[in-house]
Parts: C-alpha cells; sequence; structure tokens
C-alpha cells in the first residue's frame, strides 16, 4: 500500500478492495492470506506495522524474497519461450520479448517457432537481459529470465520459441484484434514541405513498417494510390500517439477521421464496444452521464466511495470514444480517471451524432488579415488568427449555420482619402480556437482531413478546388439517386 503518508489516505478502504478482488478472482485461502506492506515511495520507506514508520525498502525487499515462488521448470526438458511483447531494433529487427519457462537460450543456438503445423526457423542473433531501463547483451539465459531474442523476422505475440529438434509449443496468447483504421498519406497541401523534414511515401511507409515490428496492435496495408496507407489499431488514444510521435520526429502527413472495422453477420452489422469506467467527484456524474448518453453509452453500475468520488461502469460503442476523452476531462476539470477494455463485437446502436454545423473555407491562397477576420468572427469560430498562412480548401472555422461556406480570410482593407472615426476604430478579434490533435480527430467528416506538421496542425477539405467539390457532391448525389 503506496502513499500512507498522505492526509487523505485510504489504507483500509484499499485492502478491503483487495480482499474483494481475489474473493471475485476465486482465490483460495493461500492466495488471500497475503502480507501488506505499507510504503511511502517519494521518501524511500516500507514498514510491516502500520503504527511504526519506516527507516528504508529492507521490509519490502524482504518481502519480496520469502514469498515470491521461484520460476518452476522441468530440468532437462526442451526449450520454451513464450512471447507476450515485441519491440523493434534498426540493426536486428524485430526483437521478441517473453519469459523463459524450459530450457536454456544461447546466442548463435537454432531455434523455431510452431505455426499452424509448420515450422518457422531461425537463429538467435541478438540475446538480452533487462538491466534498470536498458538491455544488456548476454551469451545463454536459463528460466525465470526475461529476454530478448532477435533473430525470427516473423515472430507474434502469443507464439512459442522453442527446441527444433524436439519443438514443443505452449497454449498460444491471443491478442485482440484492431478496432479503427485511418488513412495516413503524405502532405498534399499547397504549403507543404516547408516545417518538416521527411515528407515522401517511401519514408511515411519505412516509419509504418518499423512501428509494426514492434508494436503488435497496428496493421499496416497499402492504398489503390501508393501515397497513402490504411493504418489499423485498437483504439482512437492509441492512432493518435503514433500520430504526435510522427510529428515529433519531423514527418508531415495527412491523417482521416477514425473509422471503425464493422462485422457483418447473418444476424446484421455489429461494432465494436468497449467497457469504460470513470473514476469522479460524485458532483460531476451527471455531466458525464449526459455527455456518454449522447454516444450510446449505457450505464452498467455505479459505485460510490468515502472520498466523495463515484465510479461509474459504462459499455459503450469504440466509435463513441472518438474525443471523449479530452471533453471528460475539460467538464470535470482534470479530477476524472478514465480506463477502457475492449468487450468485443456487439449488434450496431445507430448512428451517434456528429457536429451539426457546417465549416468556413477559405477560398484562396494567403496570409490571413485582421480585417477579413474581424468581418468573419460573427459568421461562426475561426480556427486561425491574423498574420498566419492559409491555402485554398484550408478549415478556417466552424461556420455558425448547418452547411459550409467559402470565405476570404485574406482580403486587405481598401486605401481610400475618406477617414472618419467609425472606421478608423481598432479592429477587436476574438482569440481563435486552437485544437489538440484528439479534438481534431473528433471534428473532421469523411470529406476532411488533418495536415499534421511538426509545428502545426491544420484542417482541410480532401478535394481543395470548391469546383471539385460541388462536382463530387453532384456524383454522389447521382449514385444515391440510381
Amino acid at each position: 500500500i503506496n502513499k500512507i503518508d498522505r492526509a487523505d489516505a485510504r489504507i483500509k478502504e484499499v485492502i478491503d478492495d483487495v480482499y474483494e478482488l481475489f474473493l471475485d478472482l476465486g482465490a483460495n485461502a493461500e492466495q488471500i492470506n497475503f502480507p501488506i506492506v505499507y510504503t511511502n515511495a517519494r521518501a524511500g520507506t516500507a514498514t510491516l506495522d502500520i503504527e511504526s514508520a519506516g527507516k528504508d525498502l529492507v521490509p519490502l525487499l524482504d518481502t519480496v524474497l520469502e514469498t515470491a515462488p521461484p520460476p518452476l521448470h522441468e530440468p532437462g526438458h526442451p526449450l520454451q519461450v513464450l512471447v507476450t511483447n515485441l519491440a523493434a531494433n534498426d540493426f536486428v529487427g524485430r526483437i521478441a520479448i517473453g519469459r523463459v519457462r524450459n530450457g536454456v537460450v544461447r546466442k548463435g543456438a537454432k531455434i523455431v517457432v510452431v505455426r499452424d503445423g509448420a515450422n518457422l526457423a531461425g537463429t538467435v542473433t541478438s540475446l538480452t537481459l533487462p538491466m534498470g531501463i536498458e538491455r544488456t547483451e548476454v551469451a545463454e539465459a536459463g528460466p525465470g529470465e526475461i529476454v530478448g531474442i532477435a533473430g525470427l523476422a516473423d515472430v507474434e505475440i502469443g507464439e512459442t520459441i522453442t527446441d527444433p529438434a524436439d519443438p514443443r509449443p505452449l497454449e498460444r496468447l491471443h491478442v485482440d484484434p484492431p478496432t479503427l483504421q485511418m488513412t495516413f498519406g503524405v502532405n498534399t497541401s499547397p504549403i507543404g514541405g516547408k516545417e518538416g523534414r521527411f515528407l515522401t511515401s517511401r519514408q511515411l511507409k519505412a516509419r509504418l513498417e518499423k512501428e509494426v515490428l514492434g508494436n503488435p496492435a497496428i496493421e499496416v496495408s497499402p492504398t489503390e494510390t501508393g501515397e497513402a496507407f490504411q493504418v489499423r489499431g485498437r483504439g482512437e488514444l492509441q492512432l493518435a500517439i503514433l500520430v504526435e510521435q510522427m510529428r515529433r520526429e519531423g514527418f508531415e502527413v495527412e491523417v482521416s477521421r477514425p473509422e471503425v472495422l464493422l462485422h457483418r453477420t447473418e444476424s446484421g452489422v455489429e461494432e465494436p464496444f468497449d467497457r469504460l469506467t470513470i473514476d469522479i467527484p460524485v458532483d460531476f456524474v451527471g455531466t458525464v452521464t449526459g455527455i456518454l448518453a449522447e454516444r450510446r453509452a449505457r450505464m452498467e453500475n455505479i459505485s460510490h466511495g468515502a472520498d466523495g468520488r463515484a465510479r461509474v461502469d459504462f459499455l459503450i460503442p469504440t466509435r463513441g470514444l472518438i474525443g471523449v476523452r479530452g471533453r471528460i476531462l475539460t467538464e470535470t476539470r482534470g479530477t476524472a480517471l478514465i480506463h477502457q477494455l475492449n468487450a468485443g463485437y456487439m449488434p450496431w446502436v445507430g448512428e451517434i451524432p456528429h457536429r451539426t454545423n457546417g465549416c468556413l473555407i477559405s477560398d484562396r491562397t494567403g496570409v490571413t488579415t485582421g480585417y477579413a477576420l474581424y468581418g468573419l468572427q460573427e459568421r461562426g469560430e475561426l480556427f486561425v488568427g491574423e498574420g498566419e498562412q492559409t491555402y485554398e480548401g484550408q478549415i478556417v472555422g466552424e461556420n455558425a449555420k448547418p452547411g459550409d461556406m467559402d470565405v476570404n480570410v485574406v482580403r486587405e482593407k481598401k486605401l481610400t482619402n475618406m477617414r472618419t472615426h467609425s472606421h478608423d476604430e481598432a479592429i477587436r478579434l476574438t482569440p481563435p480556437r486552437r485544437m489538440a490533435l484528439e479534438n481534431a480527430l473528433e471534428f473532421i467528416g469523411p470529406d476532411e482531413l488533418i495536415e499534421v506538421t511538426p509545428t502545426s496542425l491544420r484542417l482541410r477539405k480532401r478535394l481543395l478546388s470548391e469546383n471539385d467539390r460541388r462536382r463530387d457532391a453532384g456524383r454522389r448525389a447521382e449514385l444515391r439517386e440510381s
């Protein structure tokens, strides 16, 4: 039990919660009779008696040695390593990380993975063990060691690395499949290529392939154009993190709104769901419930704690989670704790309301002026400020009414000899609304993209020209009628 020094520490309640968890998991009498160590990690102290203060962490370390059993293995048993994680290295490629169940693994030894009755053979080109936050190269490792093995390019999580002379695979672990997909493409905007270092489809493809090597939850497939790639993952937050990593590395990319991967069955269309647990102050329960109700969430349980907080469980479609995290944190003033877990596929629950207003779209390329923005800020909420570079087709604001509106944000004031006080008074602009990546992913529609660069985040239409958008809208209308 950590943080026992805090004024709001709930030591007794936490212990009761742990007992309830063990009972729910069906623990036996030996398992439920666990030792309890009270710690203050900041001060570096631990004690077995809550009434007496600790001096160091020796009681914690001694308890681990006394109670944690040594690794169980069979002497003489052939090699078995169950892969539970993946990593990647520019020099050795994919690295399989797992615990040695039986046998000994040596650098340079022959290894094999049994998959669907076929053997995928390889050689241990690199063998590492964790040392602090780094990994250290070793010559061999035995039962109980957490090893990193390089030499199998196609190894996956859940598979067993074993001895080719006597292969004995363990029961395979199954990884949840992706639930969302986004399109990643090269930046095609008129002002692209000025802020990033990696701009081509070849560099984008190499970066995504590198991500797949060490991230088993990501899948990448090419599109018909070759300039864009379909990237699948297990949640909007995971894909947003990948985009943020790439922009910090110097990439310029265009990304689409996340879409859920649907399953079509005999009974109808199914979509992925998540179990969402939110820990919030009681005062915000109504607010959070209202936000999630709009997204087709169903409350399943609510419990109140002695500290004035409530824990609420929801079942929600995965597409309803897009952008909800930031909104909940804003409405709860940053006090919400959010946890989500995949709940599988369930029947489609219908459309989830998206934004009802249209966009303000720049109709030409140029630098925004205060004079133009002053005349537009009454038409809606602006996303750009004075003196910013814009281009035709860029979304510069949200319209106050339904439907898109093409506007001129670079218009300058005409120079005349006439001067009046009313014309020359100072222009006061409302500060523009700056979106984070997560908010932008929720805002954009199917015909819109996000331009992501190391220094900027811009929203744009897929088709930049107004004439192209009109022709596309007419073509879609004809298809619907036919």
